[in-house]
């Protein structure tokens, strides 16, 4: 074993996929340079992911773009339909918006318009995430509402094993994966297998078994609900606690297959209070677990505002430690 944080786990993996295969090319705004330095050093990007990849593979393989997430979202399509295998680095997830044609009408549609003539082995990495100020249209969680598009796969890790894995597992998928990141994990450390080994797609992780609620999470919220479930072991309430790791395809086996243990489901996102990930999970345990539920299912998620900048405003927007934790007790009082 060895420690890597989310951030290197990620670098690591990036230089295992391109060694291995020379149809695999990174693709994205300033990720041979980066964080405006405005030299020549290798800094990898806004958040470093990418760093030393240009320098070992080249900058035929490792393309630094224009700041037009369009155009470069769809070279990627069209790289990944005719033979390469793209990793597409979209800054942050809010520039979604910028390419939703390429994302919703080209990539997501373009196996199935092709009769699965045309694979897609496209991957676009993207981060995600409040908690360090970046204002309303640089800290969005838009995870929930990519998994709305049918033809995508969407995957949010909460760790380095994850990251690793789920980046391997998306670039062998004939699907194109949005893999998104969090901010605020970068710099997380953990003890990790240093082969990276791949982490199936659809698949979620029970982290903490227990008998009185399903705690349903994922990616940054996924540590607030693992403290809160500690805590709450001390007062006798015992808590299951799954990382869903993939948004679209969700594990909904093995959430049922908890709750008709538990008969009690909180989900806990940092994702849209509406129509996301939260209803989704929701949705799937009142269709297949119905009868096993003691209690209306919860969900703790942000206000339905945008996210605010003041940092103080920002933390009161997101869910908790404390939240989740009143939240466990009041579904239990139910």
């Amino acid at each position: 074993m060895t420690t890597l944080s989310v951030k290197q786990a990620l670098n690591q993996a990036l230089h295992q996929l391109m060694a291995a295969d020379d149809t695999v090319i990174v693709v994205g705004e300033d990720i041979v340079g980066g964080a405006g330095s405005g030299s020549a050093e290798e800094l990898g990007g806004a958040f470093g992911v990418t760093s030393g990849l240009a320098a070992r593979f080249g900058t035929a393989r490792v393309i630094d773009t224009p700041i037009s997430e369009t155009a470069f979202v769809g070279m990627g399509i069209g790289a990944a339909a005719t033979g390469l295998k793209p990793i597409i680095e979209v800054m942050f997830c809010d520039f979604m918006g910028v390419c939703f044609d390429q994302i919703m009408n080209q990539a997501a549609k373009m196996r199935f318009l092709s009769a699965d003539q045309i694979q897609l082995p496209l991957v676009i990495r993207t981060s995600m995430g409040a908690g360090d100020s970046s204002g309303a249209m640089h800290s969005q969680s838009l995870h929930g509402l990519l998994a709305s598009i049918a033809g995508l796969r969407v995957v949010c890790p909460s760790n380095a094993a994850d990251a690793a894995g789920l980046l391997k597992s998306a670039l062998s998928d004939p699907n194109p994966v949005v893999l998104l990141e969090h901010k605020g994990l970068y710099d997380l450390e953990t003890d990790i297998d240093p082969a990276l080994p791949a982490v199936p797609i659809g698949q979620g992780k029970i982290l903490i078994e227990g008998a009185a609620v399903t705690l349903v999470t994922v990616s940054a919220m996924v540590h607030h609900a693992v403290k809160a479930a500690k805590q709450l072991e001390k007062d006798g309430i015992t808590v299951e606690v799954i990382d869903a790791r993939s948004i679209s395809p969700l594990d909904s086996d093995l959430i049922t297959k908890s709750v008709a243990k538990t008969g009690r489901l909180l989900v806990v996102d940092e994702g849209a209070a509406f129509g996301g990930f939260a209803d989704m999970v929701i949705a799937e345990v009142a269709q297949k677990a119905f009868p096993h539920l003691k209690a209306a299912p919860r969900k703790i998620t942000p206000p339905h505002t945008p996210v605010p900048y003041a940092p103080s405003l920002e933390q009161n927007w997101l869910p908790s430690t404390p939240d989740i934790i009143q939240g466990v007790k009041d579904l239990l009082n139910a």
